[in-house]
Formats: C-alpha cells, structure tokens, sequence
C-alpha cells in the first residue's frame, strides 16, 4: 500500500512538472483592459477567459508549436505562435469595423434604403408625401437644403439653380430627365419612384464617381429582380396606366403603359390658363432584371414617352391680344447596367445609357426646335483591401450632341454643339477604427470642346460621438459646362465650379432622427455676358456664395402608425452672373423654407391619411419700373395638402388628394413687357400656379395570386 502511494504521488509531481502557465493582458488600441476576451491554446482545449483588468492565466501541458488564440466580439482576431512562454504576454487586439456599427459619412447626403440603417427617407416617402404628386423632385423639396420653385417644379439646392442637380440611375446619367410643360408652369420627373428600390440624395460633397454637377447629385438605385407575378391598374382624374410584372427563378420583366389626358379634369376645375388643347401624353417603360450569378445582376430599362399641349397666352399690358403657344416632346431613355463581385475582395460594374429628346416650343411665330442626344458608358471597379480600407476607381465617357434651330418668322437660325466628355475617378475609404473614417477623393475630366483639363478632389471624415451620434465633415471642388445656350453660342466656352465646404451633425435611435448641417458653397469662373447670343460679350470671370444651415428631425415612433418629419432651411446667397450688374441675390433664392410632413394609418377604417405644410420666404425679382436691380420681393408662400387612402379591399385602393387647400394665392416672381407704354411704365403680370388648387382621385387595383400584395404602399 506505501508502495502504491508513493508511485501515485510520484506520477503526480511528474505530471505538474510537465506543465507550463501562459499568462499576460489583453488590452484595446488606447490601453483600456478587455474583460471577457476568449484565449486558448489553437487545437487544444487549454484557455481561459480574460478578467475586469484583461489579465488571464492558464496552464497547459503542450510543448510543441504552441499557436495562442484571442477572440473578442467586435475584435480582429488575435493569432500568436509562442516560441517562449517565459515572459508575461502583452496582446493588444484591433477593434473590427462592421457595418453594423462603423460609422458613415453623411455630410451633405441623405440616403435612403432598404439596406441602409442612417436611411432619414425611403423610396416609399417619395410616393405617400402629401402635395408632391408621387413625383420625386415634389418629395424631395420638403427636405432641407431645398425650396420650393413652383414655376419650374425642379430641383435647387442651397443657392443653385435647378440644372446644378444631375440625375443618375444605377449610376448612368440621365439627360433630359424632366418632361416638358408650359410657360411658367411646373414639370414633373419623367421616372415613376415605383421603379427605385433606394436613393441617395446628396445636397453637396457628393463622391468623385459622379460629376457635372455643381450643386447636388441625385443617385437612384432600381430594383432587383422582382419576386411575385402582379397586374397592376390604375384609373385616375388624370389618365389611366396598366402595368404587368412576371417573375421567373433568375429573372424578372415588366411593362407599364400610362396614358394622361388633362382635358376632361380641366373641365370640372378651371384653369387660369387658356387651355386649347389640354395636355396630353403617352408613356411606356419596359424592364428586364437577369441574375446571371449568386452575385450578379443584369438590368435592362427603356423609356419612350410623347406629349403635346396648346394654349393661348395673352400680351403682358395687352390681354386683349391672345398669342398661341405649342410645346410638344418625343423622349427616348435606354438604360442597361450590370454589376458582380468577381472575389470577396473585387467587384466590378458598369452600365450603358443612351438619351433622344426632340423639342418644340412656339408662341405665335416664333418656335424653337432642339434635339439632344446623350451618351455614357462608365466602368467601376472596388476593391475591399480589409474592412478598414476600401478603394473605388473607374472612367466614364460622357456624350452630347445638341441640334437647335430658332426661327423668328423670317429666317431660320441653327446652332449646334457636339460634346464629348471624358473623366476618371479614384476614392478610398480609410477606416482607422468603428468611431473614425475618413474618404478622399479625385476626379479628373477632359472636355472635347474646350479641350480643358480639371482636377476636382473630394475629402469628407466622420467621427462618432456617441452609439446613436455622430458628427461629419465634407469638402469638394465640382465642375459642371455652362448652360446649352452659352455652348451654342461659344463652343469653347470655360466650365463652371464650385467648392463644398460643410460640417454636419446626426443622431439616429429607435424611430427618432436628428441632424443639423452647415454649409458654405463658393463660385467661381461664372458665365457673364451682355447678350446670351453674341459671344463677343461672354466673360468668364462670375463668382459668388451661398451659405446657410439646415435642420431635420423625424419621428416615425412616438405615435401609433404615423411618422412626421420637420425640416428648415435658412440661405444667404449672392451671384455676378450671366447680365447682372454685380452681385445679387438671385430670382429663385428664399432665404427662408420650413416643410412639416406627417403620415397616420388608421387601422379601424383601413385608411392611411398624410398632410405637407410647405413655406417660403418671398423671393427677389427684378421690377423694370424700379431702379433697384432685382429690388422687388414676392409675398411669402404657403400651402397646405392634404391626402388619403382607403383600402376599399386588400386589393383595391381609393386615393384622394388636394393641394393647397386653403387656396393661398401664390405668386412666383412678376413678367414684365418688352418695352414700356406711353408713359415710360412697364406693364407686369404676376407669375402664379395655373389653379390654386389641384384635386387628385384614383382608383388602383392589383391582380397578383399573392392577396396581400397591393398599391398602397405606393401611395
């Protein structure tokens, strides 16, 4: 029994000297202890659990090829192979940058997805916002940065006029993207927001992927390939459309035809326009999405619409005198794009888009005919070195031919211009931890026409304060070739920039969201001219500013089924352009935009209601019977709209709408005579909507096997 004892014991002491401790600390990159880190010994079952001061000890009888494992959630993982043990261990572990929790540059953009966790408004707002018509422009004015122009319906952000906002769709340029209308009267997106399944708005210091645009980029992503077969119908006061989607395994298509005809509605609600012939209009879009891979996607989409309209506008002083006006528009868009990740660090993309547009304006004898034709093939390729550091690079080539004949009633006159458009692109992202990124950029592009040569460098950071804060910095140099009519009248004309200078604020958490962005834009190389046809008087030496802050707060959490947001604006801006006399506030500035949208569903009676207040402050305008250069000042502009959707069955939706309600009376800027009367006074006419008020009423139906599939959230 001694004997047994004594060799027990002496096995014991045998195994405890075979074995060796391993111990040290864990730490962070800033010296903080890590508690609960996992390390053990890779192949064995030796390890332990980090304590409140990061420290851990363990030991282990291995001796060969020791490899010692660190893991941490939120942690790149520690590999260390030990070639001596003798020492304690220091190991500092490198944070992860995940996307759920790295921070995003948001400076001057407001992304919208459903992928995308700072999104601050969906695709789906665009079509449920009260007043904005299911237009995109119409939504995207109820944000700050922009303002209500009622006279053109289009986009101008901070200070910029509305040809400084470029559209793009999977990343192709979209020239011509407005449809035509009449004088002084507002033109609506030629693309439905049914169509996107994301956006990216950016009010300024966008990426160096996307150019000629000097205030704002408008990115819109379409969607994938579609999931359920769907009929959908709509009878509306305004026309009626059909569209059709069928889904296969890998693929999708879809059509829609929509046919618009304004005169039976002008009828019931007059109009302060004398409408001859109402307008009218015909569209069809087709759309073909392929998955050619686990990883890539094919999209094809095409676009053929025509319109025409007449009316009889009366001479300003003079409205006994009723001159014809003609606007007619034949518009083809083809749009294809294709994307795949090659590796799990490469991806490549790409796309292709083509544009014709043919105009035609008239009022009485004089008419104008233009026919553009745009082009652009651009390849991208990113590569994800660590998630830590991106790099995006690419070239694009950008086409555009012009045609323009003006003819006065006594003999033609033609322009023309043909722009070829050339430009690469590098940006990298660099992230240094989860709290701290930063991106740089450069864009490089050569005019055919002018045979310039810019350099546009874009740099934007970002840091967070806080898990739902953050705080963000963007600077840019942007280019953009001056209007068509200075290209048609001097080819070589310079192109015009600006610089971004903007520092932003944003708290997003559990349905609340918060910024505050200021911004200072900078002019310069501005086209100034005596007369716009003769080339002789052109200068290039315009400059001027814009400067302002900005606020958004949204809630879509306090209240049962509803979400509002309110938004603010306040501009100070200045230009010595075009045939002004030195530097002024231009005609479509406000200093002052406010917007208040809510939308509630009311689950008792199946009906979701929404309401937009807008507002701004009256606007400059140039009075010729004053001698104060743009010395006048409109009345400030109110309107409030009101819609509702009753889901008459889980397939049949009834959907009403008005504008401006309480029928404020709007007035956009003053027209004034050519020349003055007998007594030297210039007769003027107040520029207004064409009715205060505009009613909408549809009926939508959708046919699909799926029964909880319907158009509601399209309204």
């Amino acid at each position: 029994m001694k004997t047994l004892f004594i060799l027990i014991l002496g096995l014991t002491i045998f195994s405890a000297s075979g074995q060796v401790t391993i111990s040290g600390t864990i730490t962070e990159k800033s010296g903080d202890p890590l508690l609960g880190v996992n390390v053990y010994l890779k192949g064995t079952y030796d390890g332990a659990t980090t304590d409140i001061e990061g420290s851990f000890s363990f030991s282990t009888s291995e001796t060969d090829s020791l490899v010692l494992i660190a893991s941490f959630i939120g942690f790149h993982e520690a590999v260390l192979p030990l070639e001596s043990i003798s020492q304690k261990l220091k190991i500092e572990l490198k944070e992860e940058v995940s996307v759920l929790n790295a921070v995003v540059i948001t400076a001057g953009s407001f992304n919208a997805s459903d992928e995308n966790k700072r999104e601050v408004m969906k695709p789906l707002d665009i079509v449920t916002t009260a007043g904005a018509t299911a237009d995109i422009p119409g939504a995207l004015n109820t944000l700050p940065g922009t303002q209500t122009v009622g006279e053109t319906g289009r986009l101008f952000v901070r200070g910029g006029d509305g040809r400084e906002t470029k559209t793009f769709i999977d990343g192709m340029l979209v020239h011509s993207e407005y449809g035509p209308s009449a004088p002084n009267t507002p033109s609506r997106s030629r693309f439905s927001p049914f169509m996107f399944k994301g956006m990216s708005f950016s009010t300024g210091g966008y990426s160096a992927e996307y150019g000629q645009a000097l205030s704002s980029a408008l990115i819109l992503q379409s969607k994938d390939v579609a999931d359920n077969n769907r009929t959908d119908i709509s009878l509306m006061s305004v026309g009626a459309d059909i569209s059709v989607t069928r889904a296969f395994s890998n693929s999708s298509i879809a059509g829609k035809v929509q046919y618009t005809n304004l005169t039976p509605y002008f009828e019931l609600a007059p109009q302060n326009l004398n409408w001859d012939k109402a307008p009218t209009g015909l569209d069809g879009n087709f759309a073909y999405r392929l998955k050619t891979s686990k990883t890539g996607l094919l999209k094809f989409y095409t676009n053929l619409s025509t319109s025409r309209m007449e009316l009889f506008e009366s001479e300003i002083g003079n409205p006994e005198v009723e001159l014809p006006v003609n606007v007619a528009n034949d518009y083809g868009h083809f749009n294809a794009s294709y994307r795949e990740l090659l590796s799990e660090k490469w991806g490549i993309r790409g796309g292709v888009s083509m544009t014709q547009s043919k105009d035609f304006a008239s009022i009485s004898d004089i008419s104008r005919n233009q026919e553009l034709q745009g082009g652009h093939l651009k390849v991208v390729a990113d590569y994800q070195h660590s998630d830590r550091l991106a790099i995006l690079f690419g070239s694009e080539v950008l086409k555009r031919k012009l045609d323009q004949t003006l003819n006065d009633g006594i003999e033609p006159f033609a322009q023309d211009f043909e722009e070829t458009l050339s430009a690469s692109f590098i940006e990298t992202e660099v992230f240094t931890s989860s709290a701290l990124a930063f991106k740089g950029g450069m864009r490089m592009e050569h005019n055919s026409l002018n045979d310039e040569v810019t350099l546009a460098p874009r740099l934007s950071a970002a840091y967070k304060t806080g898990t739902s804060s953050q705080i963000s910095l963007a600077y840019g140099r942007f280019y953009q070739a001056p209007q068509n009519q200075i290209i048609l009248t001097n080819p070589v004309a310079k192109p015009e920039q600006a610089q971004h200078y903007i520092a932003n604020y944003q708290w997003i958490k559990g349905g609340h969201s918060f910024r505050i962005e200021a911004y200072e834009k900078r002019y310069d190389d501005l086209v100034k001219y005596a007369n716009v046809y003769d080339p002789s008087t052109f200068q290039f030496d315009g400059n001027g500013y814009a400067r302002g802050i900005d606020l958004f707060w949204r809630d879509s959490k306090t209240f049962k089924n509803m979400d509002y947001w309110v938004s603010y604006s306040f501009l100070q801006t200045e230009r010595e352009h075009k045939d002004f006399p030195g530097s002024f506030t231009p005609a479509f500035a406000s200093a002052h935009n406010f917007s208040f949208v809510m939308k509630k569903f009311i689950e008792e009676i199946r009906t979701q209601i929404g309401a937009t207040y807008s507002f701004g402050s009256g606007r400059p305008y140039n009075d010729l019977n004053s001698e104060q250069f743009l010395g006048g000042r409109t009345p400030a502009y109110h309107d409030l709209s009101f819609n509702v959707s009753y889901l008459y069955s889980n397939q049949i939706i009834i959907h009403a709408m008005v504008n401006n309600v309480f029928g404020f009376n709007n007035i956009y800027g003053y027209e004034f005579a050519d020349q003055p009367n007998n007594e030297g006074f210039y007769a003027s006419r107040a520029i207004t909507p064409p009715a205060k008020r505009f009613i909408f009423l549809g009926v939508f139906i959708t046919l699909s096997k799926n029964k909880g599939i319907n158009q509601l959230p399209n309204l």
